[in-house]
């Protein structure tokens, strides 16, 4: 009599005419070909990841450079604006324009432009009470204060704040004047009279401006960061001001 199809010996035989059992058929390892797709996948997948990691450090790097010059723009303006508003002038009645072949009026406001390689910036001096003592010892007083731009061994050019007690003598720049601020790629000084009008230049001690001094100074910086640039601008109306001699 024939086996019925459910016997076991002849399930055996019929599994091993497919070529193995059924636990063999489900252990098969993986071929060559699956092999490389996941090595190709994973590699995808770290340099994707790779990538976008040194795109973050990039930008990162970026962003504090940014903010380190912002930083360095805001507080040259903010120490401008400190030594501005300290200024000190000689009013009328009091102040008399030297005659010819007298030294200058000590407390002058004088804003001149200087070439420096072949660029042209902006020089200011006057005299103030917002000094800076360095060392143990403080000292205070009405300084002359001078801003002016230095060409840098980097080739970019350094603004630098001179700051001397009196007596003030003739002004010679000095290697150990501060540095205010690096990078600079621009630099604009404009000087406005009690009505309006704008100057590129002043003297206290001149007769073209009828030895007034400025109602109010206009500053415009601008930072060089590699192909970037960060501008700062600042309106400082002086407190007290010497009027037109009539």
């Amino acid at each position: 009599m024939l086996k019925k199809l459910n016997d076991p010996l002849i399930l055996s035989v019929n599994c091993l005419r497919r070529g193995g059992s059924a636990g063999q058929v489900a252990n098969r390892g993986f071929t060559l070909l699956e092999i490389m797709i996941a090595i190709f996948i994973f590699a995808v997948v770290i340099t994707t990841i790779f990538t976008s990691y040194s795109s973050v450090s990039s930008g990162n790097k970026i962003i504090d450079q940014d903010t380190a010059s912002y930083e360095m723009g805001t507080n040259c303006l903010n120490r401008m604006i400190m030594d501005l508003k300290s200024i000190h002038l000689t009013l009328a009645p009091g102040y008399t324009p030297p005659a010819l072949g007298e030294p200058p009026e000590m407390y002058r406001i004088v804003g001149e432009m200087n070439n420096i390689q072949g660029t042209a910036f902006p020089k200011l001096r006057f005299t103030s009470l917002s000094h800076i003592s360095f060392g143990e010892k403080v000292e205070n007083g009405i300084a002359e204060i001078v801003y002016y731009i230095q060409a840098s061994e980097d080739g970019n050019y350094v603004l630098k704040r001179a700051d001397k007690l009196y007596p003030y003598g003739k002004f010679e720049e000095k290697p150990g004047d501060p540095v205010l601020c690096r990078d600079i790629k621009s630099l604009t000084i404009k000087y406005y009279d009690s009505d309006g009008n704008d100057y590129d230049q002043w003297d206290s001690d001149s007769e073209d401006v009828g030895y007034s001094t400025p109602r109010a100074i206009d500053i415009r910086l601008e930072l060089a960061e590699g192909s970037n640039s960060l501008a700062f601008e600042t309106m400082v109306n002086l407190s007290i001001y010497r009027e037109k001699k009539k």
